[in-house]
């Protein structure tokens, strides 16, 4: 038997703005199927060189009324950064919320603008604790 990774699928709210957060992490759009008759839209993204593992973002064009409301059964997206530092000021930057902040230098937490949990890992060696890190409490939940 053979198995292929395909994708990671994640149900979206407001497509656009989903679509700028994972940008924000160096993700682009690799394809895209909008479905009249369904009224839903597959955008998948992923990091350059990397099309074979992308995030599958479902737009339902009418919304997600009627389907299950808990995200529970879904645990995390995981990137790998090449700073994490640099990563996480960046999406600050652009009004992210860092629920868990790097202070290992290592592993960060955040949230899409759909309540997914994204984790962002240091590639390679942690990088040294620094401020102001190492000081941010943890916000809500990841």
């Amino acid at each position: 038997m053979t198995t292929k990774y395909l994708h990671t699928m994640v149900r979206v709210k407001d497509l656009e703005k989903t679509q700028a957060f994972f940008a924000l992490l160096g993700l682009e759009e690799t394809r895209r199927y909008d479905n009249d008759k369904g009224r839903f839209t597959l955008v998948f993204m992923a990091p350059p060189g990397q099309e074979d593992c992308p995030v599958e973002l479902t737009y339902n064009w009418d919304g997600d009324e009627g389907l299950p409301s808990d995200s529970r059964h879904f645990g995390h997206l995981a990137y790998g950064v090449s700073d994490i530092y640099a990563t996480c000021q960046l999406l600050m930057d652009n009004g992210v919320t860092i629920n868990r902040a790097p202070r290992d230098g290592h592993m960060a937490f955040v949230r899409s603008p759909d309540n997914i949990s994204v984790e962002l890992l240091q590639i390679g060696d942690a990088l040294e604790p620094a401020e102001p890190w190492i000081s941010m409490k943890p916000v809500g939940h990841w």
